[in-house]
């Protein structure tokens, strides 16, 4: 019987699949699914089971879920298609038989109004109608959003429209691991996870900058129109920008600060904290 990780070309799945290995899954019982199976060399060449499959291609979805006994179920980045492929995939693990869906999500997909919770909260939906026995994966956003615009800030400042709300980011390889200690020990079926690590607003984000680079950072408040206009201005497609500065406005709105301390006890530890990753991107 197998793990089956989607989307282990793209970063936040090669680390669910590394974490795995990490906790001493046998690389033949993983299966690392991709669009791309160039992209998953590095996985096959550590003993991995690599193997194409497209959200939009349900045979392929049916191939590469045969047998599996665990499906890492990580959301698709499309945007605008993602119910669609979404559904695809649950159609395929119920008709495999999968023994669970362990899904990456968005906090409190079930209550928010940002623009990206309305394809999670509809993926949740299709994954409870199928009566897929399951796990919610809520991941807050990522302190990697903020660590590799750090040249920017240090030349331009920070710009947002997330006013004095708070994100509980965290990072990508602690998301990942927290997936891993769900796919291999027991005790998780049916439960919803909120995760994030400790909260910071986007003033406190510049104040760290500011800390550690020497340099004086500020952070720059704008209404939700102006950072949409400010992001185009410097060059990202309109609605991408949109979807973006909606964010913000979710995060002044409390929509991104997770309560608890989900992701600490699943991993045991303290997760990544700003300055740390701050420190580490400098």
């Amino acid at each position: 019987m197998s793990i089956v990780v989607t989307g282990a070309s793209g970063h936040l799945g090669r680390l669910i699949v590394t974490s795995l290995l990490d906790r001493g899954v046998p690389a033949g019982q993983i299966v690392a699914v991709g669009r791309d199976i160039d992209r998953l060399a590095g996985l096959a060449e550590r003993g991995v089971v690599t193997q194409r499959a497209d959200y939009d291609d349900p045979e392929s979805l049916q191939a590469a879920f045969a047998g599996a006994e665990k499906l890492m179920f990580v959301s698709g980045s499309e945007v605008g298609r993602r119910v669609l492929q979404h559904g695809n995939v649950v159609t395929a693990a119920r008709e495999a038989g999968v023994g669970l869906v362990v899904y990456t999500s968005i906090p409190k997909a079930d209550t928010s109004s940002l623009v990206l919770a309305a394809e999670h909260k509809a993926t949740e939906q299709l994954i409870l109608d199928a009566g897929l026995p399951h796990v919610f994966l809520r991941n807050s956003w990522y302190l990697e959003n903020y660590t590799a615009q750090l040249p920017t800030y240090l030349q331009h400042g920070v710009a947002g429209a997330a006013n004095d709300g708070r994100v509980s980011a965290a990072t990508r390889a602690d998301y990942a691991e927290a997936a891993a200690v769900v796919l291999t020990t027991e005790g998780h079926t049916g439960k919803v996870y909120e995760l994030g690590g400790a909260p910071f607003t986007l003033t406190e984000l510049a104040a760290e900058v500011s800390r550690q680079s020497g340099n004086t950072v500020s952070y720059l408040d704008l209404p939700v129109d102006k950072y949409t206009e400010l992001l185009v201005g410097a060059g990202l497609p309109e609605g991408y920008a949109a979807v973006l500065a909606d964010g913000d406005r979710g995060l002044a709105q409390g929509e991104l600060e997770v309560a608890g301390h989900d992701l600490a006890k699943l991993l045991g530890r303290t997760p990544t904290t700003l300055a740390e990753a701050v420190r580490a991107a400098l």
